[in-house]
């Protein structure tokens, strides 16, 4: 007996066996009922029984030899597909016994490649079930990876474990495929064949829904989430989620003393409600929290970044002992330069006008200001050195594990050493990437002389920078913007409309397919909520003040000039190139006139600072929360999102790390080859 084919059947009527119809989960009308999940009912689901036979256990070493599959929905067979499959090597003994397929069965069937984008065209859009699915998933995965097919990904639902979920040892002490059919009462006997074993499942699958139906589960998601053990106690506070809406939203469960538990988001706000109560969150704490609920609020949201920000702002806001995060609403760090004459890289929680950041932890910003220190000169060492003292001799240079700034036998003075933190403030700032070039020739010159390692820890230390300086400008530019309307179409022929002041969400909205969406921005700024900016730069008559950080000298937005981006002002102060240790020659090339005095305004300028102008006086995000600017750019980074208006160009600075950014492609590329081949 032999497949030469896959063997596909399309049954126009339902085929008559026990148990085929899911008579439990009928309501009158064919609705569901009130207060239930909105997913699509059970029965209107449509499943594919799936079992495969194979050469043994193994997904790796072994193959398929035969694939039976069953389509099913409401108690009726839609089709059914059976095939042999060649697996290209013998059958073992044992297996021949248990299956009765031989290796001269198999020998004219179709190999796996044929068979499987038949098998997966048959199977889309529905419930992939299986008995051990575990075992036949792995399996298919295997093969479609074999076949260079990507694999779909379907719900699946394993019949052993929604037994051993709905029957208890007594009635069942095993849940083995035949054991199953006939306790069950299934009209066909397993044989160790695929198809016969399928149709046998699709039995055991209508018996166990049967079961469950009378328990209240009546749609996918309420199977899916029956499956973990859930208390009788918590399934009965589903009433909670009850007359939730399914729309976008936050939702905030509240205690025995109207304390706020827990927050989170949810584009259907029912359906993420009510999954509390089903057990399909498995956590502890989840558990714990939903048993100490007594109510849910919620917050209606025009789209998901609505509802992530306010999220944002709940979490800060409440504080909820159940949100991780909550604990530490503002844990970023940011990278800057201390206030001193020979300033040094230090780590805080508040940024300043000249920081980098946000990072996630400390150690992440020391490990970029390790490297920046290498690249830019800034001295490493601790010792306190007031305005009039010089950096001397005592460090150790950078080449032997010291001081970065020193070298043998050469002492600087505060001028001489301000053009490495100069340096370092254009490159936060996006006026110069010269550091990055000089990084990149060295990674070149490292490679050209077979240094291999030496040249790839240095591509990482050098895309770690790159990554935080892109994320600091792209938040920064955002951020500096009065007003910024952006569109995104929201799948359904319609748009998803967001206002940002400053970086901050100012209000949020939709216009339907075929409402005119201009009219719905104006509504939306003329109603948004009012961000204060930065103060407005006094006039330019008003004098130059230098000196400590934050007072910088001012300038009219009207005569900035210059810059990466509109509305920076930097002055071209450079103190010649006497600079000594590893960032000799690192200025060459940067645009800008020399000598002690403003090339703009024509004052001395502190030659700690550098520079001066009225965006200078402000930390890079004006005081927006980075998680909010952050959610926010992530969104205006999805592919359709246009720029409605604006009220000046939204760009990033012209030298800032925008422009490496195929080169830091390329260098995460390269890392994540290295580090498969290290695993490997």
């Amino acid at each position: 007996m032999s497949y030469p084919a896959p063997t596909l059947q399309g049954v126009s009527q339902p085929v008559p066996r026990p148990r085929q119809a899911q008579l439990a989960l009928e309501f009158p009308g064919g609705s569901e009922r009130p207060g239930d999940d909105p997913d699509v009912p059970l029965y209107d689901t449509t499943f594919v029984v799936v079992d495969l036979e194979t050469t043994g256990g193994s997904a790796d070493g072994d193959a398929i030899t035969e694939i039976g599959a069953v389509k099913v929905r409401g108690g009726e067979v839609l089709g059914e597909f059976a095939t042999l499959v060649d697996p290209g090597c013998p059958i073992p003994p044992q297996v021949v016994q248990l299956t009765g397929i031989t290796t001269a069965m198999v020998r004219d069937a179709p190999r796996i490649e044929a068979v499987l984008p038949g098998f997966l065209e048959f199977a889309a859009g529905a419930v992939l079930v299986a008995h051990n699915a575990r075992f036949d998933t792995r399996f298919l995965k295997a093969a479609a990876q074999q076949c260079d097919l990507a694999w779909p990904a379907p719900p699946v639902l394993c019949t052993v474990q929604l037994a051993r979920r709905v029957l208890d040892r007594d009635e069942a002490p095993s849940v083995r495929l035949s054991v199953l059919a006939q306790l069950l009462g299934s009209g066909t006997r397993p044989t160790h064949r695929a198809l016969d074993d399928a149709r046998a499942t699709v039995d055991v699958l209508h018996a166990l829904i049967e079961r469950v139906g009378n328990l209240g589960v009546h749609s996918l998601a309420e199977l899916i989430g029956y499956l973990p053990e859930v208390t009788r106690r918590q399934r009965a506070k589903r009433h909670l989620a009850a007359d939730l809406p399914a729309t976008p939203g936050v939702y905030l469960f509240r205690g025995p003393g109207d304390e706020v538990l827990y927050i989170g988001t949810a584009v259907n706000l029912r359906r993420r409600v009510h999954s509390y109560f089903t057990g399909s969150d498995t956590r502890t704490r989840m558990r714990e929290m939903v048993a100490l609920a007594t109510r849910v609020d919620h917050v209606e949201c025009a789209h998901g970044l609505e509802a992530g920000v306010r999220e944002l702002r709940l979490l800060v806001a409440h504080t909820p002992p159940y949100n991780r995060r909550s604990k530490f609403p503002r844990r970023a760090w940011w990278l800057t330069l201390t206030d001193e004459a020979f300033p040094r890289f230090t780590t805080t929680r508040t940024p300043t006008p000249d920081t980098l950041g946000p990072f996630n932890s400390r150690s992440h910003a020391v490990a970029v200001a390790d490297t920046l220190a290498d690249w830019c000169g800034i001295r490493t060492c601790t010792t306190r050195i007031p305005r009039t003292g010089r950096h001397g001799p005592d460090c150790p240079p950078a080449t032997v594990g010291g001081c970065p700034a020193s070298v043998f036998g050469k002492h600087s003075d505060a001028t001489e050493y301000a053009i490495a933190p100069n340096l370092v403030r254009d490159l936060f700032a996006g006026r110069t990437d010269t550091p990055l070039h000089t990084m990149r020739q060295r990674i070149e010159n490292l490679a050209a002389t077979e240094q291999f390692e030496a040249a790839a820890r240095l591509r990482d230390r050098t895309l770690t920078v790159i990554r935080a300086l892109r994320r600091t400008q792209r938040l920064a530019a955002l951020a500096r913007l009065a007003e910024f309307v952006a569109a995104r179409p929201d799948g359904a022929g319609g748009w998803e409309f967001a206002v940002v002041r400053y970086g901050r969400l100012a209000a949020a909205g939709t216009a339907p397919r075929g409402t005119r969406p201009m009219p719905v921005v104006d509504a939306l700024t003329a109603s948004a909520e009012a961000v204060i900016g930065p103060p407005v730069a006094p006039p330019r008559d008003s004098g130059h003040t230098s000196g400590s950080l934050g007072s910088r000298s001012q300038v009219p937005p009207e005569e900035r000039t210059g810059g990466s981006f509109p509305g920076s002002y930097p002055c071209a102060l450079e103190i010649g190139r006497r600079l000594s240790g590893s960032a000799a020659g690192l200025l060459d090339g940067v645009p800008g006139g020399l000598g002690d005095i403003c090339g703009r305004c024509g004052k001395e300028d502190d030659v700690r600072r550098g520079w001066c102008g009225a965006e200078g006086a402000y930390p890079p995000l004006r005081g927006a929360s980075p998680e909010e600017t952050g959610l926010i750019v992530r969104w205006l980074a999805q592919p359709g999102v246009r720029i409605v208006r604006t009220t000046e160009g939204y760009a990033e600075p012209r030298l800032g790390a925008g422009r490496w950014g195929e080169w830091a492609a390329l260098a995460a590329a390269a890392h994540a080859d290295a580090s498969d081949s290290a695993a490997e």
